[in-house]
């Protein structure tokens, strides 16, 4: 008896936290990621699939622009296009992230004690790293054939900025994805139109110039109007000091639009389920 008494008055429950941190959160949600990716690519079908299709495009979209003889607006073409692969693929966390409600385990991220706005954040990164080898691929390869060259001193400015567009635009399809959650017939529409607003109204094909005031006003909410600026700013050779206002501003949207994100789902998905008394979020 008294054995028993000191045993159970000597036990102490493990030290830790009540349920998982952000970070642990975000790298569950990674690992899953992975085996998602692993489960929809192989290494031939991304790479001759996926990755030539990106490529594909953007000799189109550049080799359209051969037809008007100038060399300025081939070069101006290959780097929007080519930093735009990233894009396309980044913008996938808009149909992905909805998945988690057809296979029914949204209910189960939000009946939980910890934040699934976390889990979402990790869920879909293998999109953003996808975008930034195809990208990075597109640059470096197919760039030289169209006069964009590039010196070795170059080379991580360019990488830090194609990172930064495919992470900055993944907050921008994490706030989309939220919204989608609560829609999920449009997740292809809306991630289709967002990716094509981008390149048309972001510098990509057009100067911004070209449009209107109010559309070079929205334009700005858009990080891809800034990286590609500031990638645009290091191909002509400028120097380091000069892609920091672009970066700087890049770095502010995408923050914003994670911070939408965040709002977005309480207000649209988590909240109201739960003051509903139910987790029926079936489609």
């Amino acid at each position: 008896m008294s054995l028993t008494s000191s045993s159970s008055s000597s036990y102490a429950p493990p030290a830790g936290p009540a349920y998982p941190t952000a970070p642990l959160l975000v790298r569950y949600g990674l690992l899953n990621a992975l085996a998602d990716f692993r489960a929809t690519y192989s290494w031939r079908s991304w790479l001759f699939g996926w990755l030539g299709r990106m490529l594909a495009q953007v000799v189109f979209f550049t080799g359209l622009g051969r037809a008007l003889g100038d060399p300025a607006t081939v070069r101006y073409l290959a780097l929007g296009n080519a930093l735009m692969t990233c894009v396309i693929d980044t913008m996938a966390v808009v149909a992905s992230t909805s998945g988690e409600r057809r296979a029914g385990t949204l209910s189960l991220l939000i009946a939980g004690p910890a934040d699934p706005v976390w889990v979402f954040v990790g869920r879909s990164l293998h999109w953003p790293a996808s975008g930034v080898v195809t990208s990075l691929v597109a640059l470096f390869g197919l760039g030289p054939v169209f006069g964009v060259t590039w010196r070795p001193a170059q080379v991580p400015g360019v990488v830090a900025l194609v990172a930064l567009t495919a992470l900055a635009t993944y907050c921008v399809g994490l706030f989309l994805a939220m919204i989608v959650l609560s829609v999920p017939r449009l997740r292809n529409v809306v991630s289709n139109c967002a990716y094509l607003a981008m390149m048309a109204f972001c510098g990509v094909q057009v100067p911004l110039g070209y449009w209107p005031a109010p559309v070079r006003w929205a334009a700005q909410a858009v990080p891809l109007t800034h990286t590609l600026r500031a990638l645009r700013l290091v191909a002509e050779g400028a120097g380091w000091t000069a892609p920091l206002r672009p970066v700087t501003l890049a770095l502010l949207a995408a923050v914003a639009w994670l911070l939408a994100a965040f709002a977005t789902f309480r207000w649209l998905v988590a909240v109201p389920a739960r003051r509903a008394g139910t987790l029926d979020l079936s489609v």
